[in-house]
């Protein structure tokens, strides 16, 4: 695969993670990049000669199939080096995708190659997203949010959608984290705040806030 420049893959990287397979408008892509409309315009032109995204003017733009191979590789990249820092250096996991921004633009794929075999092949970084494998194939992990579980009802926390620094620091100190094993007790209508039981931990509630960005998986 070609090497392309930080900013380029940053787009890209974006355009995926706003709509994988839909168009992205060149306001959308602005606002996610924090830049200007007319920067947009001009880096959708370079990516398009390219080809790796379909472009016209005033529609909108989406990922061509290099366009996605190339996303799904920076996406790699990024969750396995966030799965080292996390598994091997012991960041906590508030703190992996700064640094991991910045390592995923190492583009060696010999190097991610040997990276994820180091580490055993994992299916999903420490927040839960899945790792695509070296074709860029991603496993598809069956979740539900907190807030649909079944009261008393076994289950191991998969996935967080919000993962903002502070969210991940509340979750933290609930002692929340992918792989908790958690049960809810009771729900409250007033405020949809929930009891919940984190195995052999006494029962404590979080706000309907909180639970509504915490996907689990269970037998049914």
């Amino acid at each position: 695969m070609s090497n392309y420049s930080t900013s380029e893959e940053n787009y890209i990287k974006a355009i995926y993670h706003l709509q994988p397979e839909g168009v992205v408008t060149t306001n959308e892509l602005a606002a996610e990049l924090n830049t200007r409309a007319a920067s947009v315009t001009g880096m959708m032109k370079k990516l398009r000669s390219k080809k790796l995204v379909h472009y016209e003017s005033y529609k909108g733009f989406r990922l061509t199939s290099e366009g996605r191979k190339l996303a799904l590789m920076i996406v790699r990249r990024h969750r396995l080096w966030e799965f080292f820092l996390a598994e091997k250096l012991k960041f906590s996991w508030d703190e992996v995708h700064v640094v991991a921004e910045e390592m995923e633009h190492v583009s060696s794929k010999k190097l991610i190659d040997k990276l994820d075999e180091f580490l055993g092949f994992p299916r999903t970084d420490p927040h839960g997203d899945p790792i695509p494998d070296a074709n860029g194939r991603i496993e598809v992990v069956r979740s539900i949010c907190l807030t649909e579980l079944p009261l008393n009802t076994a289950s191991t926390v998969a996935y967080v959608s919000d993962q903002s620094t502070g969210m991940l620091e509340l979750l933290g100190h609930k002692k929340i984290a992918i792989g908790t094993a958690l049960e809810v007790k009771k729900k409250f209508s007033f405020d949809n705040s929930m009891e919940i039981r984190i195995r052999q931990q006494p029962v404590t509630t979080i706000s309907g806030e909180l639970a509504k960005n915490i996907f689990v998986k269970y037998d049914e």
